[in-house]
């Protein structure tokens, strides 16, 4: 009896704690309202960048040895200088452009007074391109150029530059670059202002090409008609002197080139450049009729350093062979090699 009283004492006090658990209420949770939040879509696109001048500036100094040879005899013995030359272009606009050109020649040989090369020579360019004309391909280009020379003389001289490249010769085996017909007429003038002048008028012809296997081609034909302020003498082939206020020439320049790469490694490349050919060959003059000509082959080797993306210096060596007496036609005499060193660097902007 004792031990069932016990047990169900036991039960009663379960049953009691059972009774008084808590079952949690059920948690109700409100979704929050939908909001729709509209955003401006900003699309970013590339700026178109219009033109930008740029150009390139160089500063060169040359040094010309003796010629081969060479005892101070008449032919060629002025050849002993150096010349530093300031040079470079500026696009200054689609159609502008400017191009400058400062020579300085100073003579090396203190012995010999006959040098030529010494003084100062400036050219300057401006060209104008047009565009081409109408509906065709030719391309007009405006030139003005003016020039003083070591000579004491300058000049100023204006280009109306036809290219009709478009239409010639473009194929496997050759590919017109450049063919340009330029009426031209220059006035030149002595540096004293005196009446030692000329009015010329002419019309150039240049036309270049390229080649295969690295050659390109240029032909260049001068002609003038020389209107003189002052009487001038001139002596023909027959050595009898002769008077007159006007003249007419014909000059033809004419140059094979080849250039190539012969070594590349990293900033350093080495180039090797050649030209020859006529420079120039006076084909006909009117008052002397003496057909002078300089025939030469240049050759040379070129060390170029990239600096940086736009900057390049460079050392040149390399010589001349040539005929330097420049004597009249079927006359070649004195041909002898004149080497020559340079060393200089150019800036692109």
């Amino acid at each position: 009896m004792r031990k069932l009283a016990l047990l169900l004492g036991s039960l009663v006090v379960v049953a009691s704690a059972s009774a008084k658990e808590v079952v949690p209420a059920p948690v109700v949770v409100e979704e929050a309202p939908v909001q729709i939040v509209e955003k401006e879509v900003i699309v970013y696109r590339d700026k178109e960048e219009g033109f930008r001048p740029n150009g390139n500036i160089g500063l060169e100094y040359k040094y010309y040895g003796n010629t081969e040879s060479q005892n101070h005899d008449d032919w060629n013995s002025a050849n002993n200088y150096s010349r530093t030359q300031l040079s470079g272009g500026i696009q200054m606009t689609e159609a502008q452009k400017l191009e400058f050109r400062i020579r300085d020649y100073n003579s090396l040989d203190q012995e010999n007074d006959r040098q030529t090369k010494v003084g100062t020579e400036t050219r300057l360019r401006y060209f104008y391109n047009h565009g081409n004309l109408g509906d065709s391909k030719v391309n007009l280009t405006s030139r003005i150029e003016y020039k003083d020379t070591t000579s004491n003389a300058q000049y100023v001289e204006y280009q109306p530059r036809f290219d009709f490249a478009e239409y010639l010769f473009n194929n496997d085996f050759i590919k017109t670059t450049k063919a340009v017909i330029a009426p031209k007429y220059r006035y030149e003038w002595s540096t004293d202002n005196s009446s030692d002048y000329s009015n010329q008028v002419g019309a150039d012809l240049e036309y270049t090409a390229d080649l295969p296997l690295g050659f390109d081609i240029e032909l260049n034909v001068y002609n003038t008609y020389f209107s003189y302020g002052t009487e001038q003498e001139f002596e023909p082939e027959n050595g009898k002197v002769e008077k007159g206020d006007n003249n007419f020439t014909t000059d033809v320049e004419l140059y094979l080139h080849f250039n190539a790469n012969l070594y590349t490694n990293g900033k350093y490349s080495l180039d090797l450049g050649t030209e020859w050919g006529y420079d120039p060959y006076n084909a006909y003059n009117e008052k002397t009729d003496d057909r002078n000509y300089y025939l030469k082959a240049d050759q040379w080797v070129t060390l170029n350093y990239a600096a940086t993306e736009f900057v390049n210096v460079y050392l040149t060596g390399g010589a001349e062979y040539g005929n330097f007496t420049r004597t009249h036609e079927g006359c070649a005499t004195n041909w002898r090699w004149q080497p020559y060193v340079a060393a200089g660097f150019n800036v692109a902007f």
